[in-house]
């Protein structure tokens, strides 16, 4: 399908100006993914954009706000979304994210099960896909339940894809359905009128381009059949039709020809515009059904619409690190007092606590005074030895954590856990989190010490994600957490990152731009003097506590260069001089970011693009998928360079090929990729203020020839083994390799700890997990897999995600029934309706169900009360003023399944009452009116 037929429709469906606007913006830019003619991003952009926007307003206008964005930005979007009240800058790169993985996932289903006929209901597997579909949404509710929202938006991202191959891969519109199939995501209705395997369903197309090749007494009956795909081979049941297409094998076989709407072609207009309008409205019902379960505020933090900032903290919770967790605590309080009702206010707190041989467990929240309660109740106590599981509260953290979470780590100790090394490396370029370490010094004290070669690993895990390694004494340390005040901010952005294993006079130039606010220089090592200049050439030198340029602090092993408010933009030079190690870091507050992945093209039916889970292959060139984001969305940024540069060492930067995808995206290659550690570098120009701007990621990344491929095709069960079939290769030397493999639950595992490789062969093997019996439906289950060769010079890993979720068998919703209305009394004069009030009476059951969970108002603004939801039959009142005409009730039973009951109200002539009893069964209902005699 195409991309410009989806832009056609858009605005019809979405019906609002600045959505329309939003989605001209966005949804282009992300077709690549899918390959070039397919709508499926379209499409799905389409539907999740209104239904965000739908959800803001409806969150905006509770809270009393009125929603209003100022423009077609995802920042103008997410800003009028959090509320206009709140002050500072608000960054769209969360909410980018979101979609993109969202995205990313849609489109490797052709890719991951490009030969699966459920997957995209080909061969008539209309039972087994809208199977897939329902495990698809249990799977999503319980992860949004467990608050693992990037496994609920990448099972989103496959299910929509196979929800959306229906309409364009069966005969649905063909047979003259405008609406979408319900029955799809309600197991509970019968799928009717399936045409059986020796039912034939089309006649010959010589052309392979027929208008409509289903036989008039399929069309006639009613029966739903679907194209028959063959990727492998032609055989196809006698009489079917086929997908079609050149890599469809059974479009030669008679019935030749092919009826899917794919692509919008002359000979298929209609029935293309047709099958997009229904796939859109289909992705509609199954994101409202999910917003309905999850709630408002869920769902928005599923679709990354928060705040940027997260505070995470890994805390040392042994004998000595009393007066740490007190600063720790400290530094909490200021955060959550300083920041309320901000944008910089934190939208989810983390709290990992540590010991040995204990650690967690992980405490989540967005609530600050829970956060406040959890950490006053961390205590020091135990201790001993010295080593204690650091790397394993870590790994909890990053596992745990959204993506892009800043990490704070407060020890006293050397970590027991180091074999963990690897595992965090590869979790932190998987999350591009960064991880900074709050080390305290040891004087007076003989149980531990600070060998300078564990205080390096640390300061190799903080560097690797652009993190701060910070050493100081247990009386500097309320002076060195200023750091987190500085990053716990919304908008955060690095603007320069340099470090450097010896030490040697050294000038590293920036650019800083009109956007940039609260500018920050961080310097941390021994015996380091510097001299900083504006393009002005005022300078400022490391002696001068408070300068024409900033304001500098020093503590222990750290310098911190706080600029002037008026700072001037343009190029400035910060010149080094030291002959230790040390590291270099500028941030600032900013609008004007980008997000990135390392990709890799992937051919077949539909070709498109799929993010690396590891490192880039060695030997090759390197490919990105970059999303520059600006103050007024993307057009208002010009992007003029993106590389590659390495960040320790002689400074190397590879240049880059770039192909604008459109609204901000942009396809980059780089044929030379740097030897060791590298980031991504970007300049480009800020339209709003005409000023240069450059960008830098944090996280380091490195390739090899080691390649690692894995397929997460479904979900666990509670005490069941799942079998992970893994393909290996190496483009290196021959030999045997190492595997190593761990998941952040400590699920038992089996796995091969060696393999043969023969250069550019692939080797298969199988790793086997089995989560606990108790393990609770919607659990995140993180697997980090690790290959190296004997030698130790070359690895790679690869990150999977698993949910774990329950089998259930109730897929009814609850049943409301409207026992009694009374609004006799509601006046024709609607200028008198606030005098008056209607009531509405109803019941509430589960039948044989897991029960219901809760029940809220979805529309109204009358006042809700109910008995108890733990009864067999819950009674729910609703009393509203005659000026509040519609009431929408929802019941959401504790798996998920959704109930609706709608009534509305219009005054007239009538009886001073009316009792009605009436079902009303996850449907809209006519209006009932009230008549006056």
């Amino acid at each position: 399908m195409v991309g410009s037929s989806c832009r056609l429709i858009m605005t019809s469906v979405l019906g609002i100006a600045v959505l329309a606007l939003a989605l001209s913006e966005l949804t282009v830019a992300f077709v690549p993914i899918g390959g070039g003619t397919s709508t499926h991003i379209s499409i799905t952009g389409t539907a999740l954009l209104q239904k965000v926007t739908e959800t803001c307003q409806a969150v905006a206008e509770a809270a009393g706000h009125e929603f209003k964005p100022t423009g077609s930005s995802p920042e103008e979007l997410v800003q009028a979304c959090l509320g206009p009240t709140a002050t500072g800058e608000v960054s769209g790169a969360k909410f980018h994210s979101a979609l993109q993985q969202v995205y990313m996932q849609n489109g490797l289903v052709d890719r991951d099960f490009v030969n699966s006929a459920p997957h995209h209901f080909n061969s008539e597997a209309f039972l087994e896909g809208r199977g897939l579909i329902m495990e698809g949404m249990v799977a999503i509710k319980a992860n949004i339940r467990e608050e693992n929202f990037q496994a609920a938006r990448e099972m989103l991202g496959r299910i929509l894809h196979t929800l959306q191959d229906f309409y364009s891969h069966s005969n649905w519109v063909e047979l003259g359905y405008t609406e979408p199939y319900i029955n799809l995501i309600r197991p509970d209705l019968p799928l009717e009128n399936l045409a059986d395997v020796d039912t034939a369903t089309c006649r010959d197309c010589a052309s392979g381009t027929c208008p409509n090749s289903i036989l008039p007494n399929i069309l006639n009956e009613k029966k739903l059949t679907s194209g028959y795909m063959g990727i492998f081979s032609a055989a196809k049941p006698k009489g079917k039709c086929s997908h079609g297409g050149e890599a469809d094998l059974t479009s030669a076989a008679d019935p030749r020809g092919g009826i899917n709407k794919d692509e919008r072609r002359l000979d298929n207009v209609a029935l293309h515009t047709a099958a997009v309008n229904a796939a859109t409205a289909a992705s509609l019902q199954l994101l409202e059904d999910i917003r309905l379960a999850a709630g408002d505020n869920a769902f928005l933090r599923m679709m990354g619409i928060a705040r940027s900032s997260v505070v995470c903290f890994v805390i040392d919770t042994t004998g000595s690190m009393s007066d740490d967790i007190d600063e720790a605590r400290a530094v909490v309080y200021e955060i959550i007092d300083s920041k309320k009702g901000t944008q910089d206010e934190p939208s989810e707190y983390i709290l990992v606590p540590f010991s040995d041989p204990d650690f967690g467990p992980m405490i989540r929240t967005t609530d600050p005074d829970e956060m406040k309660r959890e950490i006053s109740n961390l205590k020091a106590r135990g201790g001993g030895d010295p080593p204690e599981m650091c790397l394993s509260g870590l790994q909890l953290a990053l596992t745990g954590s959204p993506a892009y979470s800043h990490i704070y780590v407060f020890t006293d100790a050397t970590a027991k856990d180091i074999s963990l090394k690897d595992t965090i490396i590869a979790l932190v370029r998987s999350s591009k989190s960064t991880v900074s370490f709050f080390m305290t010094g040891v004087t007076g004290r003989r149980r531990r010490s600070l060998r300078a070669s564990s205080f390096e690993d640390y300061r190799d895990l903080a560097l690797a994600s652009g993190g701060q390694a910070i050493q100081v004494s247990k009386r500097q340390l309320p002076e060195a957490t200023d750091v987190i005040l500085d990053t716990s901010t919304s908008a955060l952005v690095t603007v320069l990152q340099r470090a450097r294993n010896l030490g040697k006079e050294e000038t590293f130039p920036f650019t800083l731009d009109e956007s940039l606010k609260n500018i920050t220089i961080y310097i941390t090592g021994k015996s380091i003097t510097f001299t900083l200049s504006n393009p002005a050439g005022v300078t400022q030198s490391h002696s001068e506590t408070s300068g024409k340029l900033g304001t500098i602090q020093t503590v222990g092993n750290l310098r911190r260069i706080r600029l002037n408010a008026d700072m001037q933009t343009g190029t400035w030079k910060i010149h080094i001089k030291t002959n230790q190690p040390y590291t270099l870091k500028i941030t600032g507050q900013s609008t004007i970011t980008f997000i990135y992945d390392f990709v890799e093209s992937f051919k077949g039916p539909h070709p498109g693009y799929a993010v690396l889970s590891g490192r880039p292959q060695g030997g090759q060139p390197a490919t990105l998928m970059l999303s520059v984001l600006g103050r007024k969305g993307p057009s208002s940024i010009n992007v003029e360079d993106v590389g590659l540069v390495t960040v320790s060492g002689p400074e190397t930067i590879s240049n880059s090929t770039t192909t604008d995808m459109g609204n901000g995206d942009i396809l980059v290659t780089v044929e030379s990729v740097p030897e060791g550690e590298f980031v991504v570098f970007l300049r480009g120009t800020d339209k709003v203020s005409n000023s240069n701007f450059q960008r830098q990621s944090t996280t380091q990344m490195s390739v090899s020839k080691v390649i690692i491929q894995a397929v997460v095709d479904s979900s666990l069960e509670p005490g069941k083994a799942f079998n992970l079939t893994f393909s290996v290769m190496t483009q290196g030397s021959d030999g045997q390799y190492s595997i190593d493999a761990r998941n952040d639950k400590n699920f038992p595992m089996s796995f091969p700890h060696n393999i043969i490789l023969t250069s550019g062969e692939y080797s298969n093997a199988t790793l086997t997990i089995t989560p606990p019996a108790d393990t609770p439906s919607g659990t995140d289950v993180t697997l980090t897999m690790e290959v190296k060769s004997s030698n130790g010079v070359d690895s790679n890993y690869v990150v999977l995600r698993f949910s774990v979720v329950t089998k259930i068998t109730d897929f009814v919703p609850p049943v409301c029934e409207v026992v009694s209305v009374l609004a006799g009394d509601c006046p024709r004069d609607m200028s008198q309706c606030g005098h008056f009030q209607w009531q509405l009476s109803a019941s509430l059951t589960d039948g044989n169900g897991t029960g219901i969970e809760s029940v809220s108002l979805r529309q109204g603004d009358g006042t809700l009360s109910y008995t108890p939801l733990t009864a067999p039959v819950i009674m729910a009142n609703y009393t509203a003023s005659c000026c509040s005409q519609i009431m929408e009730l929802v019941a959401v039973d504790k798996v998920g399944n959704v109930g609706k009951c709608y009534h509305s109200i219009e005054p007239s002539a009538g009886p001073p009452s009316l009792t009605l009893s009436l079902p009303l069964w996850l449907c809209l209902l006519a209006s009932v009116f009230v008549t006056r005699l």
